[in-house]
């Protein structure tokens, strides 16, 4: 009997002593713009306290919000460069993008009809004054931006799609165009005569009641259809940057009408239909919080509005609405495009962007184009950054600074994550808890010196030196 305990306390012994040199280890990543995604080794926790223990970074118990999902935006310009690969090349873009050893994306956006980096204006319904939808299609979609969507989920089958319109379709708007705005700088990008530019604030959607069922019928019938392909739509953005009159497809939206829309025709359609997609008022480009309070408050909007979303100069705002109501989900909507550089600053000014939503309570950060061609030029005359260029002449694939610090974020905070409350540490660090209790350390160092930080839990500590110009993840 006491042969047979000794050998029982032995395998305990063994399996707490295993435990702990488990609990000990620390996977880390860095990215420098020479050297991305390196591993590096021997990181550990001590039981010895640093020289100045002062300065950690109490990793506290206290949660935030819980993370819905990290990814980027399907366009049709970006499935036209990958078509230019041959298969297999292709297929290792997308794994970089969505496979496990990847960037790992959970949680991606889609236009509704064209966006400024769809190849052409259209919608999913051009037959004027078709108010039943009965020429509604996304057959288009099928050919472009379906066929994108459903290559990722092959990889990724728990990849979650959430969606925007730029534009209604033209007939239902006060100047019958995609475009808002006149194209002053005489490249004439969109047909508009100066006599149809809308004048900002006012709203460019026609508030009549045939266009308000017809519009609320059409992005219901887009839920559904999309829902038929096996791609559930999780929430729509009423409108992407309501608060400008691009040259591109857009449509200026007063917060007013907004909610009228929301509240009378497009929260009771998805109710009598049974669709289950989130209204969210987004995407906010103003800083002003009252212009989203004057929606958000709104007695009927509010019954269906489950959330905002913001983007561009919207960061102003998400900081007060996410405090002033705490019931809604908070979103991230489109990372700032960087003019094309593609360089290392801009992946800063990114991280800068992922550091600050984040802090203010957004449950998605999404960045913009996943993948364009090495000019990064939309139809429309404006460069713009991607994760990785595809030059459509040479085929040669780059991936730039951008994509491994999306990387960094999303390969290992997963969905259902939360946030966790730093005791100490600065803008350029954040934590996280995964599900599965495993936590992750994102941090930055934008010195061009090498950055001790010194990372406290309870009595032990781990104490590393980010090299200059690097991001870095920790998978404590």
């Amino acid at each position: 009997m006491m042969r047979g305990m000794k050998k029982i306390n032995l395998t305990l012994a063994a399996i707490i002593c295993c435990a702990a040199a488990t609990a000990q280890k620390v996977e880390m990543f860095s990215t420098t713009e020479t050297a991305p995604w390196q591993q590096v080794k021997n990181v550990k926790w001590s039981d010895k306290v640093p020289s100045q223990p002062e300065r950690a970074v109490t990793l506290t118990p206290v949660e935030a919000q819980t993370i819905d999902g990290i990814g980027g935006t399907f366009n049709e310009i970006g499935w036209d460069m990958l078509c230019y690969l041959e298969p297999e090349r292709r297929q290792a873009i997308l794994n970089d993008l969505f496979g496990k050893d990847g960037a790992k994306f959970s949680y991606c956006r889609m236009p509704i009809g064209a966006s400024d980096y769809g190849m052409n204006f259209y919608s999913l319904n051009d037959v004027i004054d078709d108010f039943d939808m009965v020429n509604f299609s996304i057959d288009r979609d099928r050919h472009i931006l379906l066929r994108y969507i459903k290559e990722a989920k092959k990889i990724n089958p728990d990849l979650k799609m959430w969606a925007s319109p730029w534009s209604p379709p033209g007939w239902m708007k006060i100047n019958n165009s995609y475009a808002s705005g006149y194209d002053w700088s005489g490249t004439d990008h969109n047909g508009l005569q100066p006599e149809r530019h809308i004048e900002l604030p006012c709203t460019g959607f026609k508030m009549q009641e045939g266009y308000l069922k017809a519009y609320a019928l059409y992005l219901a019938k887009f839920c559904k259809a999309y829902e038929a392909e096996g791609v559930h739509i999780e929430n729509i953005n009423i409108q992407n940057e309501p608060c400008s009159n691009h040259i591109f497809p857009s449509c200026p939206w007063r917060p007013e009408d907004m909610a009228y829309f929301v509240g009378r025709f497009l929260g009771p359609k998805f109710e009598q239909e049974g669709i289950d997609t989130e209204i969210i008022f987004g995407t906010i480009n103003r800083d002003n919080p009252a212009f989203t309070r004057t929606a958000l408050d709104d007695p009927e909007a509010a019954r269906y509005f489950k959330g905002a979303g913001f983007q561009w100069d919207g960061k102003g705002a998400i900081p007060y609405i996410s405090r002033e109501y705490p019931h809604l989900k908070m979103m991230h909507t489109e990372a700032e495009c960087g003019n094309g550089s593609n360089d290392w600053a801009a992946a800063e000014h990114t991280w800068w962007q992922i550091s600050h939503y984040l802090r203010n309570g957004a449950r998605v950060f999404t960045y913009w184009n996943m993948v364009l061609d090495d000019t990064g030029t939309s139809p429309w005359g404006w460069k713009q950054n991607s994760l990785i260029s595809v030059n459509p002449r040479t085929l040669e694939v780059d991936y730039h600074p951008e994509y491994y610090l999306m990387k960094h974020l999303s390969r290992y905070v997963e969905p259902g994550a939360r946030r966790i409350v730093t005791e100490g540490g600065d803008d350029d660090l954040l934590v996280f808890v995964n599900p599965d209790g495993g936590q992750v350390v994102v941090t930055v160092n934008r010195q061009d010196t090498p950055k001790e930080i010194v990372l406290r839990k309870g009595d032990r500590y781990l104490t590393v030196t980010l090299q200059p110009k690097s991001f870095n993840t920790l998978n404590i």
